[in-house]
This record gives structure tokens, sequence and C-alpha cells, in this order.
């Protein structure tokens, strides 16, 4: 699997600046990776690109062995008109149902499944709408800033039951969190200003599994390198 972008450039219309300027990169999969960088920058705006859903730019996309792709994001929002549960069984392709139970016991939702979305706290809205996505028929998941608002100790368990679950998928996991990026992700596009050149850095994180010890003089490394990157 692969994710390349050659010499990307955009501007949203009336805007006086670029938000990409000549950007190139290259991730290779599948597993775990990151896209980082300050708020501002266009991490949103490449994801977009990426997905499909953002498409007058100029530069070249390339998705090898990635047919289809889709994109959650924090603060995503469910119809309320149905329960947690009833909107999961309406929306599960049968290939997945086989790890509906698994999904639901990892991501805490078992108490849930009988509340609208709207009474669910800011975390378990989060945890819903990541694990509806994991449900569905895909090869690149794009999340941006999805665990948002979950403690650490279950977004921990969370990323790494998720790279055992689904050892042969894609993620492009955002989020501002260095620590988090730089322990479990297998490579980090850091997404620079237009100013810096060049506009994007790959970064070798230590892609952290189950039954792994952290080498955290390495950690700190990759954590450095990223902060002087970005």
């Amino acid at each position: 699997m692969l994710l390349e972008c050659r010499n990307l450039a955009f501007k949203y219309p009336g805007s006086k600046f670029d938000v990409l300027t000549g950007m190139n990169c290259r991730l290779a999969g599948p597993g775990f990776h990151a896209l980082f960088g300050p708020s501002g920058v266009g991490k949103t705006t490449l994801a977009k690109m990426i997905c499909g859903q953002l498409d007058a730019f100029s530069g070249e996309i390339t998705r090898r062995k990635i047919r289809q792709v889709l994109y959650t994001y924090n603060m995503e929002r469910l119809p309320g008109w149905s329960s947690v549960g009833e909107h999961l069984e309406l929306n599960i392709p049968h290939a997945s149902r086989h790890i509906v139970d698994d999904l639901v016991r990892l991501f805490g939702l078992a108490e849930c499944m009988d509340s609208r979305f709207a009474q669910l706290s800011l975390g378990q809205q989060n945890r819903t709408n990541l694990a509806r996505y994991l449900l569905q028929d895909f090869d690149l998941l794009v999340m941006d800033e999805s665990l948002a608002n979950v403690d650490e100790a279950t977004k921990e368990k969370i990323i790494l039951q998720m790279k055992a679950m689904f050892p042969q998928r894609f993620f492009l996991y955002i989020s501002h969190n260095v620590v988090e990026v730089a322990r479990f992700c297998r490579q980090i596009l850091v997404l620079r200003t237009p100013r810096k050149l060049p506009q994007a850095v790959v970064i070798s994180g230590l892609d952290h599994r189950h039954g792994q010890h952290p080498d955290q003089s390495r950690l700190e490394h990759t954590m450095l390198e990223i902060v002087n990157a970005a």
C-alpha cells in the first residue's frame, strides 16, 4: 500500500495565502501513520484532498492498493432519531457483523447502546463514530482528531487493539499529541507552513504494539525529531 503526494499546491478561493506549495510526501503502509503539525498549517485540508473531498488543487495524489478511503473527524454527529445500537445495526455490512461485539467492548460502548447520540459525553460520541467507521469496508481510514476527549489509557488500548485487529489496513492519524504519534505510528508526516521548505517531512516512529516495551530514550529522540521538524 502506498500513499504519495507530488507537488501539491492549494489556495482557498479569495485567500491571499497558499495552504500548500509544492508539497511532496510518501507513506508506505499498511499500518498506523500520522499527520502532525501546528494548528492552521493545513492538516485537515490535506486530509480532505486525500479523501477526494477537495479536488481544486494542482499536483498529484497516488493511492496504490488503496481502493476505499473514509474520513472521520472530531465532533462528527450522528442523527438523533435512533439509539447508538440501532444506528450500528442499520449500518453494519454483513462482512463486519462478526466483530461488532469486540468493537463495542473495546470502545466501552456497552452501556451506551440504548442511548441517543446527543445523550453521550464527547468522548463517547467520538468512540461511537470511530467504531462505526471501523465496521465499514475501507482500505484507508483518515482519523482527524477522532480520539479527542478520550482519556489516555483508553486511547492507548483502542489504538493498540485497532492495530492488532486491522493489520492490513492503512490509517492516517491526525493528532496534536507528539507523544502519541511518536510512540504508536510507523511514519509521521510533519506538515509545515509554506514558508518552510520542504513543506512536509516524514519521520520514522516507534510503531508500538501489544507486548512491546517502549524504549524511552528512542521515544524522546523521535519526539525531538518531530518537534524540530515542525
